[in-house]
């Protein structure tokens, strides 16, 4: 499985934006991650031209930082025309320096402090996104003191199950995020929304979970908000400006898995509002969507470098574990989601896959990465290239058992630039203060 710019090159290398990541790997060192620009690029105008020339009214795409956020990926958002999502005040800090104009920022997140909701206000972002009744009334408080309207949609429950897995669910009824419609809360919320000083109240999200392989959520999703819509304009006579549906679509992490092409994702979509628009009469929303895994997993690769490789004779067959230079810091999704990798060995990237292998990490844990996977030919010293890792990877690196957090680099018609710098020793202890009296004997 071939993804993006990756090829095989005539040494039998995998080559990424015309880099041999082998080179790529002894000039940067490993773990690394790599990042195909150009795929990014690529993904980020097709998503929105298929639903610009689909969608009958406005369409406004942001980016889902929590994906991957660095300040380059900041940049390259902002170029290509998208808005962003930010989910912390860590992830606006970080727009913010990075030069991203605060209006084409959306805010979420289902506890934003104080602090928080100042920096999001003071800053001027487009929206923030309001997760629950306490803190619609502490932005009211806030932006009303510095005399300030703050643009909000209001994230609501449209009470479905994603059949995705449970840690990555957010659309049904027990979720943390969100306010319940199917409750009437979500109702009586908006009824505050336009009341409360500072708020001007825009419209409604919703985000029913990551990793869907199939449009069909989505589509019951639509019916349920845009009869939500409905709802308001009856109870308040307030028609709705905006409809954000989130995100959500799924990508290739195995070559078994078959998501929906934007194409394919749009045409269901949009035909899914825009018949729920016409059954109840309503003029046509902004479309707002917050794709982030969609546009940048495929385009992330990890390279490792493979250490100690151990056989252990069991009674019905002998079990090849394979040990590489990173893990559960570098990736924590195994164990987290269970999640499945596609993985090459860098450099016979066209050989059989005919030789079954466990790929553990070098933490003091039981960090398997990749159990019982097909590799083929394998041994100390080669480089392994994980593929789709460009989604939640870099954004979930830890300092566990003091590990450094791998090198990002960028790579583009043979150029490779790194945009985070692997970490040091030295920055393990940037943050420790160690008082005098733990120098005495």
């Amino acid at each position: 499985m071939l993804l993006g710019t990756q090829r095989v090159n005539a040494q039998g290398h995998l080559e990424i934006g015309g880099c041999d990541t082998l080179a790529l790997a002894e000039e940067f060192g490993t773990p690394l991650y790599v990042m195909d620009e150009a795929l990014i690029r690529q993904n980020c105008r097709r998503f929105t031209q298929v639903f610009t020339e689909r969608y009958p009214g406005e369409v406004e795409v942001s980016f889902a930082g929590k994906a991957f956020l660095t300040m380059a990926m900041v940049r390259l958002v902002e170029q290509e025309g998208l808005a962003l999502d930010v989910a912390s005040g860590g992830e606006l800090y970080t727009a913010l320096k990075a030069g991203f104009p605060a209006e084409r920022i959306l805010y979420h997140g289902n506890f934003k402090s104080d602090e928080e909701l100042q920096l999001g206000v003071e800053a001027g972002v487009g929206h923030v996104v309001v997760d629950n009744p306490y803190e619609l009334r502490r932005l009211s408080e806030l932006a009303a003191a510095q005399g300030k309207t703050q643009p909000i949609l209001l994230r609501v429950t449209p009470g479905i199950d994603p059949h995705t897995h449970a840690k990555i669910s957010t659309g049904q009824e027990d979720s943390k995020f969100g306010i319940s419609v199917a409750s009437g809360l979500a109702l009586a919320t908006v009824k505050d929304a336009l009341s409360l000083p500072g708020i001007d109240f825009r419209g409604i999200h919703c985000h029913i979970g990551s990793q869907l392989l199939d449009s069909h959520t989505h589509e019951d999703a639509a019916e349920i908000m845009v009869s939500f819509l409905a709802e308001i304009r009856a109870a308040t006579g307030f028609v709705c400006a905006e409809l954000d549906i989130g995100g959500g679509l799924g990508v290739r992490y195995l070559p078994s898995h078959n998501p929906p092409t934007y194409e394919e994702f749009a045409d269901s979509v949009v035909a899914a509002v825009v018949g729920a628009l016409n059954k109840y009469d309503l003029p046509t929303p902004r479309l707002m969507l917050e794709p982030g895994r969609a546009l940048v997993a495929e385009a992330g690769t990890t390279l490792y470098t493979v250490g100690p490789i151990k056989q252990i004779e069991l009674a019905e067959r002998t079990k090849t574990f394979v040990s590489v230079d990173g893990g559960l810091s570098d990736n924590p999704r195994p164990v987290m989601y269970d999640a499945r990798y596609s993985v090459l060995v860098a450099g016979r990237a066209a050989q059989a896959k005919d030789k079954v292998v466990t790929v553990s990490g070098k933490h003091c844990e039981t960090d398997t990465l990749f159990p019982e996977i097909a590799l083929g030919e394998i041994h100390s010293g080669d480089i392994l290239a994980v593929q789709t890792t460009g989604a939640y990877n870099h954004g979930m690196a830890s300092n566990y058992n003091r590990f450094r957090r791998p090198a990002v680099v960028f790579v583009q018609s043979g150029q490779a630039d790194v945009v985070w710098e692997r970490e040091s020793y030295d920055d393990l202890l940037r943050q420790e203060r160690l008082p005098q009296r733990f120098w005495e004997s």
